[in-house]
């Protein structure tokens, strides 16, 4: 069995909000108050815990997205990965040649041209100069900036920083490659080509880990996530499951109903269309989205409603049982009503479902929850866009070839960001 490339194990890291030592005034009592209290696992005032015990082990060819709300702790953890930070306690090992892409700009020398800094941070990996030779054209390309390429990084833009920090990162063979969120500073183009870069990476058996608010890249880039929330890990698993998880955990701290709802929901589910529980549908197959609710008295021909937002907040489907003109008549007891959608015909991305229960005219809510549901859409479909059409392409003298959506079998699926 291979030995883990990255192992997180039993990690705490604490920080203190606003200590700043701008005198010797200063830092004497903060030196003598560290002494007495020693390594106590008690918080003094001001100090916080930005991770709690998170645990994970990666292996070698393994792509491990990290996710979680702003502040979760995310990026501290890639920071002790690098040892850019050190663990107040547990232990945190990366074996191998690491690339590592944390900061915009993060270890570059800001008056040494883009050129020197190749070289640098070849240095830095225990690379050759001929080594790094060899590889300094592709470098360049893939960056895209052959003609700052002698201009010195302090007048890089923060796109051009994150172009040159990613490909050297990534084309100076590493054996583990750490990637920070920075990579959205990038146009969509280049975040398309540093996906693909990665998919490459990790087939070829290096080890990926890999933070972001980019859940579809998540979900198209790796094997298995990790949630962390308010610096503890949530959930381990399966990326489709994590962001399920996610989504759950953030919409719960935002749901809430009127207090004086006679009728309120109670839960949302989705089935595919063998009635199975599932987190992730293929494009094109069946989905039932169950909406269970509860009642305190009678309701008079109450409604429904869902909406499909992606997950970047474009609303793609709305629908409600007033618009079928479905009279459900007057409502006594608990239950749940299915929406049954026979083909899901979204392309592949990171979807949520709102639901709420309306009144008689559908205009004021009972109840609502917003983003109730995450869940994903996979596909072998390679259109770009929302929604997968059939088609059919035309050849003069040739047969028409008919292109349809395809089901995936999860290994082998590309997301379309445009």
């Amino acid at each position: 069995m291979n030995r883990p490339g990255v192992t997180f194990n039993g990690v705490w890291k604490k920080f203190r909000r606003g200590e700043r030592h701008d005198s010797l005034r200063d830092l004497i009592p903060s030196a003598v108050r560290a002494l007495v209290r020693g390594r106590s696992d008690e918080l003094a005032a001001e100090e916080f815990w930005a991770l709690h015990d998170v645990s994970f082990d990666v292996a070698p060819g393994e792509a491990l997205g990290i996710i979680g709300p702003n502040g979760a702790g995310k990026s501290t953890a890639l920071k002790l990965l690098t040892r850019i930070l050190k663990p107040t306690r547990g232990r945190c090992e990366v074996r191998g040649r690491v690339g590592a892409l944390i900061e915009v700009a993060a270890g570059f020398h800001p008056d040494l041209t883009g050129r020197e800094n190749v070289y640098l941070q070849g240095a830095i990996m225990g690379m050759k100069q001929a080594e790094i030779a060899r590889k300094f054209e592709e470098i360049v390309e893939f960056a895209g900036i052959t003609e700052f390429i002698d201009t010195p990084v302090k007048r890089y833009s923060s796109g051009m920083n994150a172009r040159l920090g990613f490909a050297i990162a990534a084309h100076l063979d590493p054996d583990v490659l750490l990637i920070d969120e920075v990579l959205s500073v990038g146009d969509a183009r280049f975040q398309e080509r540093c996906v693909e870069r990665m998919h490459a990476l990790r087939a070829s058996g290096v080890l990926l880990v890999f933070v972001s608010h980019n859940l579809t890249a998540v979900l198209d880039l790796c094997n298995r996530a990790v949630l962390i929330d308010r610096g503890r890990v949530r959930f381990d698993g399966h990326p489709a499951a994590a962001i399920q998880e996610y989504r759950r955990v953030t919409s719960n701290r935002d749901a809430g109903r009127p207090a004086d709802a006679d009728i309120h929901l109670a839960g949302v589910e989705v089935f595919d269309d063998r009635g199975r529980p599932v987190q992730a549908i293929d494009t094109g197959a069946g989905l039932t989205v169950r909406i269970h609710y509860k009642t305190s008295r009678p309701i008079e021909r109450p409604h429904f409603a869902v909406d499909i937002h992606r997950g970047d907040g474009v609303y793609c489907h709305g629908t409600n049982t007033h618009l079928a003109r479905l009279d459900l008549g007057t409502i006594d007891r608990d239950g749940h009503i299915d929406l049954v959608i026979p083909h899901l015909r979204l392309l592949p991305g990171c979807y949520s479902l709102s639901v709420g229960i309306l009144d008689t005219h559908a205009v004021k809510p009972h109840d609502v929850q917003f983003h109730a549901y995450p869940f994903s859409v996979t596909s072998t479909c390679r259109d770009n866009g929302l929604v997968a059409l059939e088609h059919t392409w035309r050849v003069p003298d040739a047969q028409p070839a008919r292109l349809s959506p395809v089901r995936t079998d999860r290994t082998d699926r590309k997301v379309a960001l445009r």
